[in-house]
């Protein structure tokens, strides 16, 4: 079976693992946390990094970071590209934002920037939620240069991008925030897990408090004592005292313990994600569609994208042969049943085709060039007759 994502947490980790469980140590959000997330930090290019329970949970938690600091507001515009991830979406639904849809560039997936900007005139929207697919970048500079213009701010989802470039500066550090995902099967794995970097430090600490209830335990004791005085709180009342509207979204000193170990390997993975990925283009003769990223661009590839009318065939044909497959991410969010629900169906010209005839294949650190032949050749020889 050559399966599509594959455990990066190997028996080494384990080992490592098990020997530190042995001294009994704090398991819950520590240190040990910190740690994790200052080398992070820095692997990354940010000032600053909060480790939560999943990318989702980032997600969520850099809205309502936005939402505390009144950078956006309650029915806010929100535009995101119409092929990402559901908890993209679910999370400005659910803090009553408003979602707007941009169609994708059918070249390189990132988000079109012809559409965006008709919606950056037409809409007015305050922020652009920023969707890195399968780690292939969107053209930044344009972006950028757009959202300056019509005053809109962005932030990032990089969770399937993490190590991917553009013009050398690493995905995740062109917006206020960006998000990240350690789950299985991602780059690196914590189990569980995700990140948000940011170089704002007031974010940084609106971020630590809504991790964890609203209160003030997680930070600098300057901090604390700001808020104690201005709200005229003794030490002893400031354990259950809460200041905003928080969650519990934290992580734990066992997964920062996983995660500090994988940040080791991290740019060994990425550089066989982005060897395969240069050889899947090397080997799938598709001329339906074929991928063409950014030039700017270094591609940390989460899975190799496929477009192509026979797609029915080709995936029943892949499976026969023990090769796992999955829709282009989850196709069109304009026709997902929870959109449907809240907003109504959405139609784009590009999404629809990827809804229709897209996929990805299995691309990880355990796939070699032998694999890939033997997939391009599955898929090769329905296309090409």
């Amino acid at each position: 079976m050559i399966k599509l994502a594959s455990e990066t947490i190997d028996k080494k980790d384990t080992k490592q693992l098990i020997n530190w469980l042995k001294t009994n140590p704090k398991l819950t959000q520590g240190d040990l946390t910190i740690k994790f997330e200052k080398k992070f930090a820095k692997w990354i290019g940010s000032k600053y990094a909060v480790f939560c329970n999943s990318g989702s949970s980032a997600n969520l938690l850099m809205l309502s970071a936005l939402l505390e600091k009144n950078i956006i507001k309650e029915k806010s515009s929100i535009v995101v590209p119409s092929i990402c991830w559901s908890t993209d979406i679910a999370p400005i639904l659910q803090l009553n934002l408003n979602p707007i849809l941009c169609d994708v560039d059918i070249k390189n997936l990132s988000i079109d920037i012809k559409e965006l900007e008709k919606i950056y005139k037409a809409k007015k929207p305050k922020l652009l939620f920023l969707v890195s697919l399968l780690g292939f970048s969107s053209n930044i500079d344009e972006i950028l240069k757009l959202s300056k213009k019509y005053n809109v701010k962005i932030i990032e989802d990089n969770c399937e991008s993490i190590g991917s470039k553009y013009n050398g500066k690493k995905l995740g550090n062109f917006g206020i925030m960006s998000s990240f995902s350690t789950y299985f099967g991602h780059h690196m794995s914590t189990i569980e897990g995700g990140i948000i970097t940011t170089n704002d430090k007031e974010i940084f600490s609106i971020l630590k408090m809504l991790r964890s209830h609203g209160w003030d335990r997680d930070l600098e004791n300057k901090e604390k004592n700001i808020l104690r005085k201005k709200w005229k709180i003794d030490k002893f009342n400031s354990l259950y005292t809460f200041y905003i509207s928080g969650y519990n979204l934290r992580s734990t000193n066992l997964q920062a313990f996983l995660g500090i170990n994988q940040l080791k390997k991290l740019k060994y993975y990425i550089k066989i994600r982005n060897r395969n990925f240069k050889f899947y283009q090397k080997k799938l003769n598709n001329k339906y569609w074929k991928i063409k990223p950014i030039a700017e661009s270094f591609v940390s590839n989460f899975g190799y994208p496929v477009i192509s009318p026979h797609r029915k065939k080709i995936i029943n044909i892949l499976k026969k042969n023990k090769v796992e497959v999955r829709p282009l991410i989850s196709g069109s969010m304009g026709n997902q049943p929870f959109f449907l629900k809240k907003v109504g169906k959405k139609i784009f010209k590009n999404s629809s085709i990827i809804d229709k005839y897209g996929f990805y294949l299995p691309n990880h650190h355990k796939i070699n060039k032998k694999n890939i032949n033997f997939i391009c050749s599955i898929i090769n020889k329905i296309i090409n007759n």
